[in-house]
Protein backbone atom coordinates (compact mmCIF):
# COMPACT_ATOMS: atom_id res chain seq x y z
CA UNK A 1 0.00 0.00 0.00
CA UNK A 2 2.78 3.13 -1.37
CA UNK A 3 -0.43 4.95 -2.43
CA UNK A 4 -1.22 7.66 0.28
CA UNK A 5 -5.22 8.29 0.62
CA UNK A 6 -6.38 11.66 0.73
CA UNK A 7 -9.46 10.42 2.11
CA UNK A 8 -10.55 11.43 5.74
CA UNK A 9 -10.37 8.94 8.44
CA UNK A 10 -12.93 8.97 11.77
CA UNK A 11 -12.03 6.81 14.77
CA UNK A 12 -15.37 6.72 16.77
CA UNK A 13 -18.26 4.55 18.75
CA UNK A 14 -21.00 3.13 17.29
CA UNK A 15 -24.38 4.75 19.01
CA UNK A 16 -27.00 3.16 16.76
CA UNK A 17 -27.00 -0.17 14.68
CA UNK A 18 -31.02 -0.03 14.10
CA UNK A 19 -30.54 0.97 10.66
CA UNK A 20 -30.16 -1.88 7.49
CA UNK A 21 -26.76 -1.74 6.37
CA UNK A 22 -26.29 1.50 8.10
CA UNK A 23 -24.60 2.90 11.66
CA UNK A 24 -24.32 5.69 13.18
CA UNK A 25 -20.71 6.68 14.64
CA UNK A 26 -20.23 8.63 17.30
CA UNK A 27 -16.84 11.04 17.15
CA UNK A 28 -15.82 13.16 19.66
CA UNK A 29 -12.45 15.16 20.36
CA UNK A 30 -11.58 18.30 21.83
CA UNK A 31 -11.40 21.29 19.61
CA UNK A 32 -10.55 24.82 20.82
CA UNK A 33 -12.83 27.66 20.48
CA UNK A 34 -12.16 30.50 18.18
CA UNK A 35 -13.18 33.30 20.00
CA UNK A 36 -12.69 32.54 23.37
CA UNK A 37 -9.61 30.00 23.14
CA UNK A 38 -11.48 27.71 25.76
CA UNK A 39 -11.20 23.65 24.98
CA UNK A 40 -14.41 22.10 24.50
CA UNK A 41 -15.59 18.48 23.46
CA UNK A 42 -17.20 18.24 20.13
CA UNK A 43 -19.42 15.65 19.45
CA UNK A 44 -20.11 15.00 15.67
CA UNK A 45 -22.65 11.86 14.26
CA UNK A 46 -21.80 10.62 11.39
CA UNK A 47 -23.99 7.87 9.24
CA UNK A 48 -21.45 5.14 7.96
CA UNK A 49 -22.40 2.08 5.78
CA UNK A 50 -21.57 -1.18 7.12
CA UNK A 51 -21.94 -3.72 3.78
CA UNK A 52 -22.31 -7.21 6.34
CA UNK A 53 -24.48 -5.53 9.12
CA UNK A 54 -21.41 -6.56 11.51
CA UNK A 55 -21.37 -3.44 13.52
CA UNK A 56 -22.84 -3.31 17.16
CA UNK A 57 -24.01 -0.95 19.30
CA UNK A 58 -20.68 -0.19 22.18
CA UNK A 59 -17.97 -0.96 18.95
CA UNK A 60 -15.03 0.86 18.39
CA UNK A 61 -15.08 1.66 14.56
CA UNK A 62 -12.47 3.69 12.24
CA UNK A 63 -14.51 5.15 9.16
CA UNK A 64 -13.00 6.50 5.93
CA UNK A 65 -14.81 8.80 3.71
CA UNK A 66 -16.37 7.80 0.81
CA UNK A 67 -18.61 9.54 -2.02
CA UNK A 68 -22.16 10.03 -1.20
CA UNK A 69 -23.95 6.84 -0.64
CA UNK A 70 -27.43 8.52 0.28
CA UNK A 71 -28.75 11.40 1.58
CA UNK A 72 -26.76 11.94 4.88
CA UNK A 73 -24.54 8.35 3.92
CA UNK A 74 -20.84 9.60 3.25
CA UNK A 75 -18.48 7.50 5.11
CA UNK A 76 -17.98 3.57 5.72
CA UNK A 77 -17.42 1.40 8.42
CA UNK A 78 -13.06 0.27 7.24
CA UNK A 79 -13.09 -1.91 10.15
CA UNK A 80 -13.94 -2.91 13.62
CA UNK A 81 -10.99 -1.71 16.25
CA UNK A 82 -13.04 -3.29 19.31
CA UNK A 83 -16.00 -5.23 19.88
CA UNK A 84 -18.34 -3.44 22.61
CA UNK A 85 -19.79 -4.99 25.33
CA UNK A 86 -23.29 -3.60 25.85
CA UNK A 87 -26.28 -5.07 27.86
CA UNK A 88 -29.45 -4.53 26.62
CA UNK A 89 -32.20 -4.46 29.70
CA UNK A 90 -35.62 -3.67 30.31
CA UNK A 91 -37.11 -1.33 33.24
CA UNK A 92 -38.88 -3.99 33.96
CA UNK A 93 -36.26 -6.87 34.64
CA UNK A 94 -34.41 -4.30 37.14
CA UNK A 95 -34.07 -5.79 40.52
CA UNK A 96 -33.23 -4.02 43.98
CA UNK A 97 -30.07 -6.04 43.64
CA UNK A 98 -29.42 -4.89 40.12
CA UNK A 99 -29.51 -1.25 41.73
CA UNK A 100 -27.47 -2.14 44.79
CA UNK A 101 -24.53 -3.29 42.75
CA UNK A 102 -24.46 -0.49 40.20
CA UNK A 103 -25.45 2.86 43.09
CA UNK A 104 -23.64 2.11 46.01
CA UNK A 105 -25.31 1.74 49.26
CA UNK A 106 -25.07 5.80 50.46
CA UNK A 107 -26.35 6.99 47.15
CA UNK A 108 -28.88 4.89 46.77
CA UNK A 109 -29.98 5.64 50.49
CA UNK A 110 -29.83 9.36 49.76
CA UNK A 111 -32.16 8.79 46.84
CA UNK A 112 -34.51 7.47 48.69
CA UNK A 113 -34.53 9.87 51.49
CA UNK A 114 -34.62 12.59 48.28
CA UNK A 115 -38.07 10.50 46.94
CA UNK A 116 -39.79 10.25 50.06
CA UNK A 117 -38.85 14.40 51.21
CA UNK A 118 -40.62 15.22 47.90
CA UNK A 119 -43.72 13.61 48.45
CA UNK A 120 -45.89 15.69 50.94
CA UNK A 121 -47.01 14.09 53.87
CA UNK A 122 -50.54 13.58 55.54
CA UNK A 123 -50.48 16.70 57.51
CA UNK A 124 -49.74 18.94 54.33
CA UNK A 125 -52.23 17.34 52.08
CA UNK A 126 -55.04 18.21 54.43
CA UNK A 127 -53.39 21.74 54.80
CA UNK A 128 -53.60 21.87 51.02
CA UNK A 129 -57.14 20.62 51.38
CA UNK A 130 -57.87 23.45 53.78
CA UNK A 131 -56.45 25.81 51.41
CA UNK A 132 -58.48 25.31 48.50
CA UNK A 133 -61.66 25.13 50.31
CA UNK A 134 -61.14 28.37 51.82
CA UNK A 135 -60.23 29.82 48.36
CA UNK A 136 -63.45 28.21 47.12
CA UNK A 137 -65.48 29.68 49.89
CA UNK A 138 -63.79 33.46 49.11
CA UNK A 139 -65.00 33.19 45.41
CA UNK A 140 -67.93 32.17 46.35
CA UNK A 141 -68.80 34.78 48.89
CA UNK A 142 -67.44 37.28 46.27
CA UNK A 143 -69.68 36.52 43.69
CA UNK A 144 -72.88 36.24 46.14
CA UNK A 145 -72.12 39.88 47.14
CA UNK A 146 -72.35 41.81 44.13
CA UNK A 147 -75.47 40.08 43.48
CA UNK A 148 -77.39 41.39 46.88
CA UNK A 149 -76.25 44.87 46.21
CA UNK A 150 -78.06 45.14 42.33
CA UNK A 151 -81.26 43.19 44.32
CA UNK A 152 -80.96 46.63 46.54
CA UNK A 153 -79.99 49.19 43.52
CA UNK A 154 -82.85 47.84 41.61
CA UNK A 155 -85.38 48.48 44.23
CA UNK A 156 -84.25 52.11 45.04
CA UNK A 157 -84.45 52.64 41.45
CA UNK A 158 -88.51 51.59 41.75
Amino acid sequence: MAEESKRKVRLGLVVSDKMDKTVVVEVSGPKRHPLYKKIIRRVVRYKAHDEKNECQIGDKVRIIETRPLSREKRWRVAEIVTKGEVVEISPEEITQEDLEKVIPEKKAKEAIAEVEAEEPKEEAKEEIKAEAEAETKAKAETKEEPKEEEKEETEDSE
